[in-house]
C-alpha cells in the first residue's frame, strides 16, 4: 500500500505523523513552503500547488490509495482530488471535520456577504478567515485587523490590498480562548469574523472569547455540506487496507 495524502491541515499533519509511525508508505502534499515546514520531521512531502493533470499524473506514480485531508473550505481542491482519483482508478477517503453548527452569531454565506454585513456594523473588526478572502473586506481595511499565517505570502497579500501594517497580525493557530480574548481587548475589537472551521480549527475558542469580550461574532458557513470520515475512522480504514495487502 502506498498512500498519497493531501492536507496542510492539523488533521493532515497528525495523519502523516501517524502513518510514518505505523510504517505506512505515504507522501504528503502541501500547497506552500510554509505548509511543508509545519509537517512533522521526517515526513516525505510534495510542496507546491497541483493542477488537475499534474495531480492525476502524481497519483499514477505507484500510489494505491488517496486521502483528502484538505481544509473544509477548500471545496474546489476537494473536487479536483475526487476527479483525479477517479480518473486514476484509486480509492479515496475524505477526512471531514465536525460540520456546520447553529449558534448565537450572525451567519453569512460568503466573504462578500459578510463584508456587506460588516459595512453596516460599527467598530473594529478582527478577520480570522485567512489571506485568500481579504479582497472581500478591502473596502473596510482601515478598521480591520487581519490575522493571517506568518508567511511572506500572507503578509504580502495584506500589504498589497492596503491593510495598515500596524493592524496586520501574523500568527500560527489554532489559538486558545485566552489568546483570542487578549487580541480582542488589545485591539478594541467589536466584531470577530471567522469560518465554521470546527474544533480542529479553534472555532469554539473564538466563540468563547467573543462571548466573554462582549463582541459580535460573524460566521461564514461552509461552502458545501460534505460526507466523509473522522480522523480516527480514516486511520481505521487505512489499517484495514494495510491488512488486506
Amino acid at each position: 500500500m502506498r498512500v498519497l495524502l493531501f492536507g496542510g491541515t492539523a488533521e493532515g499533519r497528525e495523519l502523516a505523523f501517524w502513518m510514518r509511525g505505523e510504517g505506512i508508505d505515504a507522501l504528503t502534499c502541501v500547497a506552500s513552503e510554509y505548509g511543508g515546514e509545519l509537517l512533522p520531521e521526517g515526513v516525505p512531502a510534495h510542496v507546491g500547488r497541483l493542477e488537475a493533470p499534474h495531480m492525476e499524473a502524481l497519483m499514477r506514480e505507484g500510489f494505491t490509495h488517496v486521502v483528502d485531508a484538505t481544509h473544509p473550505y477548500a471545496n474546489v481542491v476537494t473536487e479536483t482530488i475526487a476527479a483525479a482519483s477517479a480518473a486514476a482508478g484509486l480509492p479515496r477517503l475524505r477526512l471531514v471535520r465536525d460540520g456546520d453548527v447553529d449558534g448565537d452569531w450572525l451567519p453569512a454565506d460568503s466573504p462578500a456577504q459578510e463584508a456587506e454585513l460588516l459595512a453596516s456594523l460599527p467598530g473594529n473588526v478582527l478577520l480570522t478567515t485567512g489571506s485568500k478572502d481579504l479582497d472581500a473586506f478591502a473596502g473596510l481595511r482601515e478598521r480591520c485587523w487581519p490575522r493571517v499565517l506568518p508567511s511572506l505570502a500572507s503578509l504580502g497579500r495584506c500589504l498589497e490590498l492596503g491593510y495598515p501594517a500596524r493592524q496586520i497580525i501574523c500568527m500560527q493557530g489554532p489559538f486558545t480562548k485566552e489568546m483570542n480574548l487578549a487580541l480582542l481587548r488589545q485591539c478594541h475589537i467589536e466584531t470577530l469574523v471567522t469560518k465554521a472551521t470546527g474544533a480542529a480549527g479553534g472555532f469554539w475558542e473564538k466563540v468563547a472569547a467573543a462571548k466573554e469580550a462582549g463582541c459580535r461574532l460573524v460566521v461564514i458557513g461552509r461552502p458545501v455540506h460534505e460526507s466523509g470520515l473522522s480522523l480516527e475512522e480514516v486511520k481505521a480504514q487505512l489499517k484495514r487496507w494495510e491488512a488486506e495487502e
